[in-house]
């Protein structure tokens, strides 16, 4: 009990830090630097409980080495083509039903083939980081964004591994909640 409120405090520490509000496209809304970049995952909850969903399921995952990676390499892809100014269709509902997918993923302690783990991962880290482009455009913002994205995806991972299985299940499924609840705002 003691071992699953040390690994849990954090992790709802970050989720309430969090606005409630989808952090996505608003012009103007935010400066352009690297500490933006950075600040920007923990400032809108989608950002946040996916990142630290892939990190938590790939830990679950075998082999789940390669979606942390493939997260933060997709995202920055993502980056990359919103920058340019592609807008995919839809971004808002797809992030928030990617958050709502992983969140079941773990929950149900779901294990997928390597190759649809990596590919679906690296879909919804296209989608996430196609957001940030669009609202980040600049290289020290996307520096600062995949900075964070590693350091979340991470520290998801982290806290897959050390939770109890139990507990991991748990919060899967209040992620899992929480994205359909993003999705039905939309």
């Amino acid at each position: 009990m003691k071992r699953t409120v040390k690994i849990l405090v954090p992790a709802l520490t970050l989720a309430l830090a969090s606005t409630a509000a989808v952090a996505h496209p608003q012009a103007g809304a935010h400066a352009h630097g690297f500490l933006d970049g950075f600040t920007h995952p923990f400032s809108g909850i989608d950002h946040l409980l996916a990142m630290l969903a892939v990190g938590v399921w790939s830990a679950r995952q075998s082999p789940g080495q390669w979606l942390p990676p493939t997260f933060v390499g997709m995202a920055m892809a993502g980056m990359l083509a919103g920058a340019l100014g592609m807008a995919l269709p839809g971004l808002e509902l797809g992030i928030a039903l990617t958050v709502a997918a992983l969140g079941a993923l773990i929950a149900l302690a779901a294990r997928l083939p390597a190759a649809v783990g990596v590919a679906m991962v690296g879909a919804f880290a296209f989608l996430h980081g196609n957001a940030h482009g669009l609202e980040l455009p600049t290289v020290p913002a996307a520096f600062g964004l995949l900075a964070a994205s590693a350091l979340l995806v991470y520290g998801g991972r982290l806290l897959g591994r050390a939770g109890p299985a139990l507990a991991v299940k748990f919060s899967g499924a209040g992620i899992a909640a929480t994205g359909m609840v993003l999705a039905a705002a939309i």
